[in-house]
């Protein structure tokens, strides 16, 4: 007897096609598993054996083998239990599938069905390979029937699907999902920002174009009270952008079953004590960090001199190119992390090195090996660096009304837009994304505007990546006046947002 069912494996975000193959012969019981099965797979033996016994479905009584097809791709995860069982129900006689059928899912030794990570991306290839139906977890279904394509069905245990497949009953197609518009989330608002006005625009801008910043400024100065607010200033994430992120945050295991979609811009804040596997991800089976949690939306790093020095160099990289690759022996994968990076910290461990108000108590070395924490590398690829400075008493208390986010998010929608009808037909989605080769026509700036960066480049002795952040942030500032050409008061804004490094680090 033989039997043969189509299912999904899943590496990282990548799913790929797999056919398990079972074939029972004469001898004794036994239980074989071929096909590069990991150990999560070959536990599925005892799992499954357990199961039918359990139900008294007797398809167990001679030598079974099993082969999880390619034999060249090795086999992760517990989302095979429910295939290999299929494949043996119907070698038994007990269900008849047709091709168009794909089975995930993982099987407890009561015959339920337990959810698996990641069933957004194999609903995904399933559709776009030939799958008509696909059978998996109840528990997964609502999730996998955002896919449009094909027809979902939850099934809750084992007798559920061969009472289907015998009787034609106790299943049907889960509805499509259709939640993505829903209303906004209530997020701590800018109106409770008193005074900061250069620290709002700098965030407005980062939100406009998804550009980096960097908020340097004493304790209780407000960097943390303004970077929590950003979220609410965040343009809507698109249905395109939501199944990217989704399609994460499923692998990580962390979406609810319920509202699986991802309808607002991540906002992924990390401790200081984060590792650099933590942060860009890793383990034995690579797993996305918080930088691909993060992705099409924000990544929030506070005190970032106490994060450890190699675990910010691991950054470098996905900060400039929007993906992480992860190598290891099971395999290699890519995650995107498209995020705007925003870091916040004190001048020195004291916090009151330039306040005007306090002062500081370090010494000039321990100032100096502070700063120093934060590499030149990872310094330069920080498109926005803003100082923070106390706020006046006076604007505390005359609690005057303060911008409210609202009106803040409507300019930032705008200029998206704008960025939006400019890079229609490539994978360019905002300024902060724009290729060198596309910089020159892109950024066209009017003759005074191009004779102050010229000025600025050879005074200040920028770097080639600074002079094409530069007039990337100057790009999202003109989209934010409306203007197609850059002007010179928007060349100024973009320099003047990388003034840090030359008043803190380059004093060291």
């Amino acid at each position: 007897m033989f039997s043969k069912i189509n299912s999904i494996g899943l590496f990282g975000l990548n799913a790929f096609s797999v056919t398990v193959e079972a074939t029972i012969g004469a001898g004794q019981p036994s239980f074989e598993m071929v096909g590069l099965p990991d150990a999560a797979v070959q536990e599925s033996k005892a799992r499954i054996r357990a199961v039918m016994e359990h139900l008294c479905l007797k398809v167990l009584s001679g030598h079974v083998t099993v082969n999880l097809a390619p034999a060249s791709v090795r086999k992760i995860g517990s989302m095979f239990d429910l295939p290999i069982s299929a494949a043996l129900l119907e070698m038994g006689g007990y269900i008849s599938t047709s091709d168009g059928d794909a089975f995930i899912g993982e099987i407890s030794l009561d015959g339920k069905l337990s959810p698996v990570n990641g069933v957004l991306s194999m609903a995904i290839h399933a559709a776009n390979n030939g799958v008509k139906r696909l059978f998996l977890p109840a528990a997964n279904a609502r999730e996998a029937s955002v896919v449009k394509e094909i027809e979902v069905y939850g099934v809750d245990n084992l007798m559920q699907l061969v009472d289907f497949y015998i009787y034609g009953r106790g299943l049907s197609p889960e509805p499509h999902y259709n939640g993505f518009d829903v209303a906004k989330t209530h997020y701590a608002d800018f109106a409770e920002v008193m005074g900061q006005f250069a620290a709002k625009r700098a965030v407005e801008v980062a939100a406009a174009g998804s550009h980096n910043v960097l908020m340097l400024g004493p304790p209780g100065a407000g960097k943390s009270m303004i970077a929590k607010r950003i979220p609410s200033i965040l343009p809507k994430i698109t249905f395109e952008e939501s199944i990217e992120t989704t399609q994460i945050h499923s692998v990580a295991g962390i979406i609810d079953p319920r509202d699986p979609l991802v309808k607002e811009r991540p906002f992924r804040a990390v401790s200081h004590t984060a590792s650099s596997v933590g942060l860009i991800g890793g383990g034995t089976i690579p797993h996305p960090g918080e930088i691909s949690l993060a992705h099409n939306g924000v990544l929030f790093l506070d005190e970032l001199p106490e994060f450890d020095r190699k675990s910010l160099e691991t950054l470098r990289q996905p900060m400039e190119d929007g993906s992480v690759t992860i190598s290891r022996a099971s395999g290699t994968v890519t995650y995107p992390c498209s995020v705007m990076v925003i870091a916040a910290m004190n001048p020195c461990p004291c916090g009151n090195y330039g306040n005007p108000l306090k002062k500081c108590t370090c010494t000039q070395n321990q100032v100096k090996a502070y700063l120093r924490k934060i590499s030149g590398p990872v310094l330069d690829r920080i498109d926005i660096q803003i100082e923070v400075k106390p706020v006046k008493f006076e604007e505390l208390s005359n609690r005057k009304p303060q911008e409210s986010s609202a009106a803040i998010a409507e300019r930032v929608q705008k200029a998206r837009d704008i960025q939006a009808r400019r890079y229609r037909g490539t994978n360019i989605r905002a300024n902060s994304m724009i290729t060198s080769d596309m910089i020159s026509e892109v950024c066209q700036m009017t003759p005074d505007a191009e004779d102050m960066l010229k000025r600025a480049f050879n005074t200040l002795g920028m770097s080639a990546r600074a002079y094409d952040r530069i007039l990337k942030v100057a790009r999202t500032c003109a989209d934010l006046d409306g203007s197609e050409p850059i002007l010179k008061n928007h060349i100024s804004q973009a320099i003047s947002f990388r003034s840090l490094d030359r008043k803190y680090w380059d004093r060291i």
